[in-house]
């Protein structure tokens, strides 16, 4: 394993540390542990958004805290759910008064932790509401998960959540939009190659020279099947093809459109991908609005993609716009 750490049990923390260095203008950190808050936070008369889950996806989630998106992200250890406690210090540090959303991945231990830190809070009087991202339409079940897997279309719900709370708006109303994002997006990913966590040292699965992972998790969870690589074109054609297999969009209908890198994949070939996409959303005549290509949700050191679209109505085209400004995602 050659990796540039320090000790490997102590790579989320170097990490964080590194992230408030950085970012300072951004970002400070909870003395409860590994949860970054906005610099701001809290902020009296407005919803609070909390998310986060397993570290060695950066960007997510502590890339997304700051104006216009997130107020915590909680960073449990590499691969694995914070604690209640943390999520429950993360509510605690940023609820100005208005009540927290927690916006969380389908996997069974971020469900189960945020619902217990959920509940602590309730106890506090702190009025919490929870949405749950499920956009991943490879596998209905997986290793981490009973229904599906939330991947990077958790991106679109804070950018959308996020404006919604920077409005002013409610708790409800802010929970209405969450939901109604879930409800129209999708993605589907696949893999190059595998990514190495660092306390284990060893790969976590293994594929051969020539072949590639279709559909895999976040954290290589297995996908639909193996196969022998083929070209972008192929793979983006089965990608995009199983998701609008999954969500009706008419034409004339507009998207938004997210090509995501795992961390391993040249940003020349996930521009390749966004032609192949570009072009069969033309062919289907359904509008792209607005296209984001880059590192959003990563896996480590994972070679790979994964694409989504996002249904848009006027509401979530108008919010997608608002301006934002956090480390990862700036839109203006």
């Amino acid at each position: 394993m050659k990796k540039l750490i320090n000790n490997p049990n102590l790579v989320v923390e170097d990490m964080i540390k590194g992230m408030i260095a950085a970012h300072p203008e951004y970002l400070k950190k909870s003395d409860a542990g590994n949860i970054l808050i906005r610099k701001d936070s809290p902020i009296k008369g407005k919803v609070a958004l909390v998310s986060g889950g397993g570290s060695g996806h950066e960007p997510a989630h502590a890339g997304y805290v700051g104006k216009g998106m997130l107020d915590a992200a909680v960073a449990g250890a590499v691969f694995t759910s914070p604690t209640p406690d943390q999520v429950y210090e993360a509510i605690k540090a940023v609820d100005g008064g208005e009540g927290v959303l927690l916006i969380v991945k389908n996997y069974s231990g971020d469900i189960m932790n945020f619902d217990m830190a959920k509940d602590m809070a309730d106890m506090d009087g702190i009025k919490v509401e929870s949405v749950v991202v499920n956009d991943d339409v490879a596998v209905e079940n997986s290793t981490y998960t009973a229904g599906r897997r939330g991947i990077a279309g958790t991106v679109f719900v804070h950018k959308i959540a996020g404006a919604k709370a920077e409005q002013g708006a409610n708790l409800t109303e802010v929970k209405r939009i969450a939901e109604k994002v879930v409800e129209n997006v999708r993605s589907m990913g696949m893999a190059l190659s595998s990514c190495i966590v660092p306390a284990a040292g060893k790969a976590n699965f293994i594929l051969s020279e020539n072949e590639v992972e279709i559909g895999m998790g976040i954290h290589g969870e297995p996908g639909t099947h193996r196969e022998a690589i083929k070209t972008a074109d192929e793979i983006t054609e089965h990608l995009v093809s199983k998701i609008l297999e999954d969500m009706s969009v008419e034409k004339g209908t507009e998207v938004a459109v997210m090509v995501n890198g795992l961390s391993g994949t040249p940003l020349m070939e996930l521009y390749i991908v966004n032609k192949k996409v570009s072009e069969m959303l033309s062919e289907r005549e359904i509008k792209i609005h607005k296209t984001f290509v880059g590192e959003f949700m990563t896996s480590l050191e994972m070679a790979g993609c994964s694409i989504t679209i996002l249904k848009l109505d006027d509401e979530l085209k108008t919010l997608l716009n608002e301006k934002a400004d956090t480390p990862a995602l700036k839109v203006y």
